[in-house]
């Protein structure tokens, strides 16, 4: 059996400590087998956010995979097109890690942009160079394992996912992942969870969203997911911190 705990949204400089120590708690006291982080680590992409959020993530102690999230990048558009990752020196070696359990593979799609031709830059786009990184780690896949991809932004607004912007190239990703083998996408951004099997191009894929661990609650108090595979199966449940 694996346990994996999602969680998204963590937003040091906004974040409820409360709820930090809550997860790391749960973290301490049940040992997942990773953490799988998509995204919004910090609030303003401040390089005093992304140090605490590193010292944080690093106090886990356990594997770990991060995407980058919009609120990950500077605001300041010359800062955000020349050096948009300068801060993430601390947990560079979790960005976007493939990880590799046995019967599970883990891959990341990025979503986030340096640049966009549309006003509000908070919402997602799946480039092509970022889909065919993502395909070809699927392509590498053995065939007999589980494959997950975590992304930050939602891929589709569809059947009740409750996103602020359709992700650019969302549902022709969604549609190729499929095709490639993913059974499962992991994504965060909307601070509530959710989790639906929708139809992508004829075949079926699991869409499932992390709340936050920020005081920017929304429907759902301060959550995470625990992902649990076993026998090839993926169950999913929703922690929320009473």
């Amino acid at each position: 059996m694996i346990r994996l705990f999602h969680v998204s949204d963590l937003h040091f400089g906004c974040a409820d400590e409360t709820a930090l120590r809550w997860f790391a708690a749960a973290v301490a006291a049940e040992r997942p087998d990773a953490v799988i982080v998509t995204g919004d680590l910090t609030m303003r992409a401040r390089r005093q956010e992304f140090e605490a959020a590193g010292a944080w993530l690093e106090s886990l102690a356990v594997p770990l995979t991060i995407e980058p999230g919009n609120h990950d990048l500077p605001w300041n558009p010359l800062t955000r097109f020349m050096r948009p990752y300068r801060h993430f020196r601390r947990i560079e070696a979790n960005l976007e890690r493939p990880l590799s359990l046995p019967g599970l593979s883990l891959v990341p799609l990025k979503t986030t942009a340096r640049f966009q031709w549309r006003l509000n830059w908070s919402w997602g786009v799946v480039s092509g160079g970022s889909l065919r990184r993502t395909i070809a780690h699927l392509d590498a896949t053995p065939d007999d394992r589980i494959v997950i991809v975590a992304c930050h932004h939602p891929l589709t607004d569809r059947d009740g996912i409750r996103s602020r912007g359709r992700t650019l190239g969302g549902a022709e990703a969604l549609s190729q992942l499929a095709a490639a083998g993913a059974d499962v996408v992991l994504s965060g951004h909307v601070h509530d969870p959710f989790d639906s099997v929708i139809d992508a191009g004829g075949k079926p894929i699991r869409v499932i969203g992390a709340g936050t661990l920020s005081h920017r609650t929304r429907a759902t108090p301060p959550s995470f997911n625990q992902l649990t595979i076993e026998g090839g199966a993926i169950s999913s449940a929703v922690r929320a911190m009473t």
